[in-house]
């Protein structure tokens, strides 16, 4: 797979994820919920921390510490690219992840914590609330975890 379409995969990913924040931002204020289903609200939301707002009540330090985080996280991320353009599926997930992270370094520099947005619960327990970027590195995650195992299978057919 060409560095060129990782790279305009990871763009078009970190474009939604600044786009349905911005509408988000636009449209709610914070704190404000929307009831979508039973189960899922918009609410906007910030995290000025990592994941699950670990560090979110820190001093200020984090938002520079993740965001220098983030920034070497993608030059790994763009090198595994540029090194790895036969493994499609490898390329995929390392794309989702490249526009997941970009986007929350974004949100991190410019605004000083992330948006979220994305609310689900079940009987009154919610999830954290996550985002579009979230989401991509997630699913980016889970991608690179398949093509581990397609690997190891196809490493165990080949008698490897």
């Amino acid at each position: 797979m060409k560095l060129y379409f990782s790279l305009s995969l990871a763009t078009v990913i970190l474009m939604l994820d600044l786009l349905s924040k911005r509408w988000v931002e636009l449209n709610l204020s914070y704190g404000q919920q929307i009831v979508v289903t039973e189960f899922f609200n918009l609410v906007l939301a910030y995290n000025a921390g990592a994941a699950f707002s670990f560090l979110s009540d820190a001093s200020g330090w984090q938002r520079w510490f993740l965001s220098a985080i983030a920034l070497l996280v993608s030059a790994l991320i763009i090198y595994l690219l540029y090194k790895n353009t036969t493994n499609r599926l490898f390329c995929i997930a390392l794309s989702f992840i490249l526009g997941g992270a970009l986007g929350n370094l974004w949100d991190r520099i410019m605004l000083g914590h992330v948006v979220d947005f994305l609310d689900f619960h079940v009987s009154g327990y919610h999830w954290p609330a996550f985002n579009f970027a979230d989401s991509a590195i997630v699913c980016g995650a889970c991608l690179l975890i398949l093509d581990g195992v397609i690997n190891r299978q196809n490493d165990s057919i080949r008698g490897g």
